[in-house]
């Protein structure tokens, strides 16, 4: 098979820096500069489970060494996590790991602290919703939601 066997016996050693540490750590990088928080949580997500992985490989090396197809599902499952098309880290977090984790941490972004507190009292999901209603649309069409709330609660 010459080349073309190499390649493929070695795949996981081409194409695993870049897929598990290259490309994570770019986008690590441009969610901490952006406003939303929902990447941040992806990319944290991550890093807590490449960690696991990495502790799990150096905890039970010696019998990963008689498993050739391990740095293959390694691959594959790390793809599966950082490929924005699945976002798997997220999925992971959102169906497994929220539902043990005590919700109610901060709120980032350049939000006046007024802002903040309103953010924080709303459960992730509806943080989430308004991050991205509010990057779309501006804080402004928020408060005039708010309001059109108020007038319709004022209502007899």
């Amino acid at each position: 098979m010459g080349v073309l066997g190499v390649i493929a016996r070695r795949l996981d050693a081409l194409i695993g820096p870049g897929v598990m540490l290259v490309f994570p750590l770019y986008a690590s990088l441009r969610a901490i500069e952006s406003p939303s928080t929902l990447d941040d949580q992806q990319w944290l997500t991550y890093w807590i489970i490449y960690s696991f992985i990495t502790l799990f490989e150096l905890s039970c090396w010696r019998i990963l060494v008689w498993l050739p197809f391990w740095p293959y599902v390694k691959l594959l499952f790390c793809m599966w996590l950082v490929l924005p098309i699945f976002n798997g880290a997220a999925y992971i977090y959102e169906n497994y790991v929220r539902k043990y984790v005590k919700i109610g941490g901060t709120v980032n972004g350049n939000y006046s602290e007024d802002r903040r507190k309103v953010l924080q009292m709303m459960s992730l999901d509806a943080r989430k919703s308004v991050v991205q209603y509010v990057d779309k649309h501006g804080w402004a069409a928020v408060e005039r939601a708010i309001k059109a709330a108020e007038k319709e609660v004022k209502k007899p």
